[in-house]
């Protein structure tokens, strides 16, 4: 592996700021030295926050299109997005800097830069969290994604550890014979390739299973574990950074050995996050807004870990709608809301979408199999949901094939209303600089 004292220093680093028993207070103080050195040491060293005060709080609140338009001013090469986007779309690289980006789920795409002992660190990270026993127990780790990334590029050149990337865009029958005769003790797919795979006749015995890169519903959680009888962990991460993944307990913690959280409620209990990458040297994003909704987990996690717990990824915020009622209030309504209603109303359907075609109106598409009373009582549950919150929205049923599309991320709910959408204010957490 190149750069290997980078990926070491990442990988006991993240077991020793994660150990159990060291206690919450204990962990937070350790993280803000880290925070504060990296904002004095780090932060001024890009454009953007050349002259930015040192203290967290007074710092802006950034967002993906805020980096884009500015993508040299946030990375200390001075990297302009033409250029980045030309990298990517040829050798990935910038001198030693490599170049990658988002899939673009929302529209818009989103670049990063990482040197390469960034690169290495965040394997030894993803390692310590994910098989923290390659040393003492060879892994052979399948990476399914539908894009390649430089973060994996060097993951697989130790005799203990060897990793295979398959490209989701050729589809999974291009490659699934090639999966087998590698047979991986641990897969990292999104939750409908998890899914797919668990169909599919394939002699798989995993000792490990991650979703990733998609929201896990409950019915796809529920095929895949019965499969492979196993626990089906996540791995919570997206282009800005790695932000949670599940413990041997089973539950999801963020990764604040490597990341600052803020949060800000949006209603329901659930929260929108703020990122700060006090890891992260190159390309430089602090009070980051993130496009997500999570739940909170009030309680401690058995396993003695002191990074808090993420209850559930419930979506994201711009496929939650922002209905109003006849006396103007607006009322915010999630993804998990929707979900859960036609789940619970019948137990025969295994799939669906979801989807908000008009300012006051849902869509429910089934597949043409599920029965008709099903169908019929999953539309009145939607119509209840969105009755008992006093709206006035029409749920209609559509039947329709449900294939699976691997050039696509799965969004059982989404927002299809082009009237501007329908997204719902993000709370506000403002400061600028000129």
């Amino acid at each position: 592996m190149t750069a290997i004292w980078p990926a070491v220093a990442g990988f006991a680093g993240t077991l020793w700021a994660s150990r159990a028993g060291q206690g919450r207070a204990r962990f937070e103080a350790w993280q803000k030295r880290q925070l504060d050195r990296w904002l004095a040491r780090d932060l001024p060293r890009v454009a953007f926050y050349a002259d930015a005060p040192r203290r967290l709080h007074d710092l802006p609140v950034i967002d993906k299109a805020m980096v884009m338009a500015r993508f040299q001013d946030f990375n200390r090469g001075g990297i302009t997005a033409e250029q980045g986007w030309q990298a990517f779309a040829g050798p990935g690289r910038i001198g030693a800097v490599s170049i990658g980006a988002s899939t673009g789920t929302s529209g818009n795409r989103m670049l990063y830069a990482v040197t390469p002992e960034e690169q290495a660190r965040w394997v030894g990270t993803m390692l310590a969290k994910t098989v923290p026993g390659f040393l003492w127990q060879p892994e052979r780790v399948a990476v399914i994604l539908p894009q390649a990334s430089a973060l994996y590029d060097s993951a697989g050149r130790t005799r203990r550890l060897k990793l295979q990337f398959f490209d989701l865009g050729q589809g999974v029958e291009s490659w699934a014979d090639r999966l087998a005769a590698f047979a991986p003790t641990c897969v990292i797919a999104p939750p409908r390739v998890l899914r797919r795979l668990a169909e599919l006749p394939l002699p798989l015995s995993p000792r490990r299973l991650y979703s990733g890169a998609e929201t896990l519903d409950p019915i796809d959680r529920a095929v895949i574990e019965a499969r492979f009888s196993l626990p089906l962990g996540q791995i919570y991460m997206a282009t800005e950074g790695l932000f949670a993944v599940t413990c041997p307990q089973g539950r999801l913690h963020l990764a604040e050995d490597s990341v600052h959280f803020e949060f800000l409620p949006v209603g329901d209990g659930l929260v929108t996050p703020l990122i700060t990458g006090f890891r992260r040297r190159f390309q430089i994003m602090a009070r980051y807004r993130m496009n997500d909704l999570l739940r909170l987990s009030p309680h401690a996690c058995p396993c003695g870990s002191p990074l808090r717990v993420v209850e559930e990824v419930v979506g994201r915020m711009d496929d939650s709608f922002t209905f109003d009622r006849a006396d103007g209030t607006a009322v915010l309504v999630t993804p998990d809301v929707l979900r859960n209603a036609v789940l619970d109303a019948a137990r025969d359907i295994t799939d669906f979408r979801i989807w908000r075609e008009a300012r006051d109106g849902l869509v429910l598409i089934l597949p043409p199999e599920v029965p008709a009373p099903s169908a019929q009582a999953a539309r009145a549950a939607l119509q209840a949901q969105t009755a008992r919150r006093g709206l006035a929205v029409t749920v209609s049923l559509r039947r329709a094939p449900l294939g699976f599309d691997p050039g696509r991320k799965l969004r059982r709910v989404e927002n299809r209303w082009p009237a501007g959408g329908g997204q719902p204010a993000l709370p506000s957490a403002s400061n600028s600089l000129p």
